[in-house]
């Protein structure tokens, strides 16, 4: 189901058949310095990363992680969407894309389109995003969508340091 469309983009609810490109963009190495490792190394633990996370999300909240695809090609670019998680007050935004697709603005222009939908369509005010203290180029950017830091949080006992940033 397709959530969001912009200018470039489609912004759709990921399938279980979507495993191959899960599984390709969480174990791209940017993804696992500045996202994490998930341990997903198979299909099926692709789909069931669908499955548990994103889908159950739409389930419960109605909103979660989405597919991006690029409109001209149908190609899966990479992921953005609101995520409510236990850990924190507020929902956050968050987005990953596939190498070949950084630097063209797909991220800005998914992360826009997803902020304004908490807003508009779905009635969120503040909307909060966390990122790696070393990850300049999401930094640069959730700056630039108006989001402001509020510091350090540790997200698990054992975080090092996460910053959160928001857009109140």
């Amino acid at each position: 189901m397709t959530v969001l469309e912009t200018e470039r983009l489609r912004l759709r609810e990921m399938r279980e058949d979507d495993a191959p490109f899960i599984l390709e963009l969480v174990n791209d190495p940017d993804w696992i310095a500045n996202i994490g490792d998930r341990g997903i190394r198979t299909p099926d633990e692709a789909r069931a990363y669908v499955r548990n996370g994103p889908a159950a999300m739409y389930a419960r909240h109605g909103f979660g992680l989405w597919l991006v695809e690029v409109k001209e090609t149908g190609e899966p670019a990479g992921m953005c969407g609101l995520i409510k998680r236990d850990t924190l007050d507020d929902v956050d935004i968050g987005y990953a894309f596939l190498p070949a697709f950084r630097g063209r603005g797909y991220a800005r222009e998914a992360a826009a389109a997803t902020l304004r939908h908490g807003r508009e369509a779905l009635g969120m005010g503040r909307i909060v995003a966390i990122v790696s203290p070393g990850n300049a180029d999401s930094i640069r950017l959730l700056e630039a969508l108006g989001f402001r830091s509020e510091g350090m949080i540790k997200m698990k006992p054992d975080d090092t340091g996460t910053c959160l940033y928001a857009n109140p």
